[in-house]
C-alpha cells in the first residue's frame, strides 16, 4: 500500500495512476497549491516540493503534488513553510506576468512535463 496521495489538476497523472489515491481538482495550478496548504495545516505532509522542475507556475497550467497518507497530530512546519512560500512566489510571478494562451500542442507538452516529473517523486517515494 502506497503512504501517499497525489494532488493534481493533471488528466495526465489522474489516468496514468489511476490505481493510487489521486485528489484530481478542476483548477489551476494555484488551486493546487492552495488545497495542499489546507491539507498541510490539517497535519499532511509534503512528500514532494510544489515548484520542483524548472516550468514556473505562470508558464504551465498543470501541477502535482505528493502529500503523506497519513495525517499527523501536529502541522508540520518544513511543509507549511515550503508550501506558504510556494504560494507566494506562484502569486507574484502570476501577478506580474499572467499566464499565456497556448496552443493545444503545448498544453499537452506541460502535462507530459507534469506527469515525468510526478512519476519520479512518485518512483522515489516506492
Amino acid at each position: 500500500m502506497k503512504k501517499f496521495i497525489i494532488v493534481t489538476n493533471n488528466y495526465l497523472v489522474e489516468d496514468k495512476f489511476s490505481d493510487l489515491e489521486i485528489k484530481f481538482l478542476e483548477g489551476e495550478v494555484i488551486d493546487v497549491l492552495k488545497y495542499v496548504r489546507d491539507q498541510v495545516h490539517i497535519g499532511y505532509k509534503l512528500l514532494s516540493h510544489p515548484l520542483g522542475g524548472s516550468v514556473k507556475p505562470n508558464e504551465t497550467p498543470y501541477k502535482s503534488v505528493m502529500i503523506s497518507k497519513r495525517k499527523y497530530n501536529e502541522m508540520d512546519m518544513d511543509s507549511l513553510r515550503i508550501i506558504e512560500e510556494s504560494i507566494q512566489m506562484a502569486e507574484k510571478l502570476l501577478r506580474d506576468r499572467k499566464m499565456r494562451k497556448w496552443p493545444e500542442k503545448i498544453i499537452k507538452d506541460f502535462a507530459i512535463i507534469d506527469l515525468d516529473l510526478i512519476s519520479g517523486a512518485i518512483e522515489s517515494a516506492t
